[in-house]
């Protein structure tokens, strides 16, 4: 079973955000965010929340999907 680079480069930097997340929630003051900013933070929310919908979607980890994804490519390059 071989995880794909990409999925691993996008899990990192989830986690480092998640973390990010954590740390600030919790009195940590990683990244100082003054109050002008606040409508950066709202609109980085909804990215950071699309991004997190959008790498959940299609990523293979375990096993069987890695393999169906190979089954799914080859078909693909078949039909052409």
């Amino acid at each position: 079973m071989e995880v794909k680079k990409d999925t691993i480069i996008r899990t990192t930097v989830l986690v480092i955000a998640l973390l990010n997340q954590i740390l600030t929630s919790t009195g940590h003051d990683i990244l100082p965010i003054s109050d002008e900013e606040v409508s950066q933070v709202i609109s980085l929310a909804f990215t950071i929340g699309a991004s997190i919908w959008a790498w959940w979607k299609n990523n293979s980890f375990t096993k069987a999907a890695i393999e169906a994804d190979k089954v799914l490519n080859e078909k693909k390059s078949n039909n052409n």
